[in-house]
Parts: C-alpha cells; structure tokens; sequence
C-alpha cells in the first residue's frame, strides 16, 4: 500500500470518520495543510475510540489486527491496523533496521513481550521479516526467564538481542551473576523506553563486545516516528518519510518550532493508516531538532513523565540529572521514583539499583543518598521549601538490585514512577 496523499487523507478521515469530522467542523472545506489542522486531543480521541461503536474509525471492525496500548494516557486502549496498513508499518520500520547496524545473516533474538494484544514482539519478528537484508530470527520474547534465555542465547550464538531497555539490563544482571560469556552478542537493539547512562554501564559490562543502539522510534497508537540515524547518539532519528509526518510544536502556543535546539512535544500524522487515522497525534515524547541532516530530531523524553508530590511536580529527568551529578564513581544502573503517603503527607522515595559485585559499602551508600538528595534539592528548591512548611516528608533512598525494580507486567518495561499513595 503507497502511502497517501496529505490532502486526500484528510479529506476521507472528514468524510468517514465521525471524531475527524465534528474535530474539522470549523476547518474550511479544502484545508489541506497540517497547520490548518487542530491538534488531536487525545482524552478526546480515546474517548471517541471505543471498541464499539468507534467515532474515530472511518468504516466497520471487518478486516482488521486489534492491539492494546496504553497510548500516552496511561490505560490500556485499542489501536487497529488492516493487513495493508499493518504491512506497510513493518516494512518501512525493517528497511530503518539497517540503520542499527543489521548485517546480512545476523542471528537476531527478540526479547520484546508477546501476547494479551500486546504488539513489540510479533512488530520486531515481522520488521526482521521485511528487512532489506537477510537475518535470522529466534523469538525467544521477553518473558522466558534470564536462567533459559541465556543458554539459547549462547547455544544459537545470537549476534544481536532486541528488548526495552529492562529486559536487556536484567539479562546483563544475570549475565554478570553468572559469570557467562556471551561473546557472540555485538548489538544490543533497545525501543519502548530511553536507556539511560547508567543502564549502558550494566550493558557494557554483561556485553564488553556489544554496542547498544536504538532499534527505531515507534508506538501502536501512533505509528511509525523515526528511524535511526547512525551516529554516537542513540537518540537522533530520522521521520519515516513518505509514510510519516513528524511535527516539533512549541509547548505553549503549539506553533511549528523550526530551529534547531529548541524543544517541544512530538506530533505525528500518519500517511498510510485510513481504518484509524493518525492525524496530528501527540506521540507522548518531547524532542528538538537537530539541524545535522533533514529532518533529524533528538528525542528529550516523555512529555508528562512525572509525578505530583504534595504542592512539588518532579519529573524523572530531575531525579536522572541528579543521580548522574552525584554518582561520581558510576555505581547506579537503575533508578525508580516511588510516592507514598503517611502521617497525613506525601513523601518521595528514590529507589536506586546498583550492578551485581558493585555494590557501595554502607558509608558509601549513605554518602552517595546524600550527594543525590543534594543535586535534587538544589534542582527542585520547591521541595525542600515544602518539607520545611511541613507539606513533604523529606526525600529518602532505597537500594536495591536492578532485578527487583518494578515493571509493567504486560510490556517489561521499567516503571519509571510508582504511585503507592492509597487511593479512597
């Protein structure tokens, strides 16, 4: 299926879909540009998209795959895709698997999670599938546990390993424990989430001869985002041009932001998908421009990914900057905000992995608790100024294993802020 027209786009999502056509309402009768176009709101969108009855849809639920996402909205929804559509999205991400360094007859292991709708794992095997260059596939999937992943992972002399980021780093941790070599592993394909530094040295560590890269920028609900660009930077990629439009909007006006440097929220309009139109979507992300080639952008990380803790808003990039500042001697691997609630006030728990055989002597570890409460204090003067009017309890940290850190039971991934606040 050829990707289609802007215009021709819009004009069947107004005539076939109830959401886009209330949503244009105001919009003059041959608007064709983007910037003529409101952004999606996406309660709205996913208020609209129900399983039944769907006023986003342009026609019946009668040819069609059915994924669960949980969008940008935290909730698991319901994204479809036509088998044209759904050939399309994985053979434009294959053709971007070139760009992570995928070589002819690469044994490839997908890590990524399978089943209750869920789409990273049958979306990695498929894209492998239509890659420009031949590989083989081994879908191991991401729940098979670390003690028989690695025996196949050896006993195959896999070249390359595909996961979100917690599954990787939880193999390494085995890897490490274990003290086997993996020494066929030299590409580490990461998506879903961003990697962080310090999850790069349990990496580096697991797989001395592996570099991590990005596998490419995509999601369920949106679509195809960006393909990887290679480069020291794990975070630039590329649109999926002529497939995808990517638009870096201003956080304030939502006016196109055009220089390079300058940071916004990601917005996507897809040009192949008409069952469900994709059409100036939030992506979730924030990103800016990179102004090293066309159309090269830097992903900044989630737009809200953050958490409320009394009159204090904290986002996980704050807790991440100070762990980095702090931990001069490179001994954290993981990181996870936890919330809780006692004594009538919110308090903010900073829960901090450390590599197996690394671990910090208790002065170290109350040194380094100290350093990193520091850096987030003086990052977030709020809180300390809370915790003085008696609003906050004062930040704390806990140690732990990178195994032990919380994730999504149904992706794998890292649950970068837990809530455990008693709700009424």
């Amino acid at each position: 299926m050829s990707a289609q027209q802007l215009s021709d786009l819009i004009r069947f999502a107004r005539h076939n879909s109830p959401f886009y056509r209330d949503l244009y309402a105001s919009q003059p009768p041959h608007a064709d540009r983007l910037t003529d176009l409101p952004v999606v709101d996406q309660q709205a969108f996913w208020a609209a998209n129900t399983l039944h009855d769907s006023r986003v849809l342009t026609g019946p639920l009668s040819e069609a795959t059915v994924y669960k996402t949980g969008g940008t909205t935290g909730s698991p929804k319901f994204s479809v895709y036509t088998r044209d559509e759904w050939r399309t999205f994985v053979t434009s991400f294959g053709q971007g698997l070139v760009d992570t360094g995928l070589r002819p007859g690469h044994r490839v292991a997908d890590l990524f999670y399978a089943g209750e709708l869920y789409a990273s794992f049958l979306f990695v095997l498929d894209s492998l599938a239509h890659a420009p260059v031949d590989n083989v596939r081994l879908p191991i999937g991401g729940g098979a546990p670390p003690e028989s992943t690695i025996p196949t992972l050896r006993d195959l002399a896999a070249q390359v390993v595909a996961g979100t980021p917690t599954t990787l780093c939880r193999l390494a941790e085995q890897v490490v424990t274990s003290g086997v070599r993996l020494d066929s592993v030299e590409l580490l394909l990461f998506g879903g989430e961003a990697l962080f530094e310090d999850q790069r040295r349990l990496l580096a560590t697991a797989f001395p001869g592996a570099e991590a890269r990005s596998v490419g920028y995509a999601s369920v609900d949106a679509g195809l985002l960006g393909r990887p660009v290679p480069g020291p930077d794990a975070r630039v990629h590329r649109a999926f041009t002529p497939h995808s439009v990517v638009e870096i909007l201003d956080d304030s006006t939502d006016e196109p932001v055009t220089e390079p440097g300058r940071p916004g929220r990601v917005v996507v309009t897809s040009l192949f998908r008409r069952l469900m139109p994709i059409i100036r979507y939030p992506a979730g992300d924030r990103a800016e421009w990179t102004g090293t080639g066309p159309g090269h952008f830097r992903i900044l990380g989630r737009a809200e990914e953050g958490v409320r803790v009394g009159p204090v808003s904290l986002y996980t990039q704050d807790a991440q900057d100070a762990v980095a500042a702090a931990d001069t001697f490179r001994q954290v691997v993981g990181m996870q905000l936890v919330v809780r609630r006692w004594e009538g006030r919110d308090g903010l728990v900073l829960r901090l992995a450390t590599a197996p055989g690394e671990e910090p002597d208790a002065d170290r570890r109350e040194s380094l608790a100290r350093a990193v409460v520091a850096e987030l204090e003086d990052a977030r003067p709020l809180y300390p100024d809370s915790v003085r009017a008696g609003f906050v309890h004062p930040l704390s940290v806990e140690w732990t294993r990178h195994r032990d850190l919380a994730v999504n039971p149904r992706s794998g991934k890292l649950v970068r802020v837990l809530d455990e606040r008693p709700t009424a």
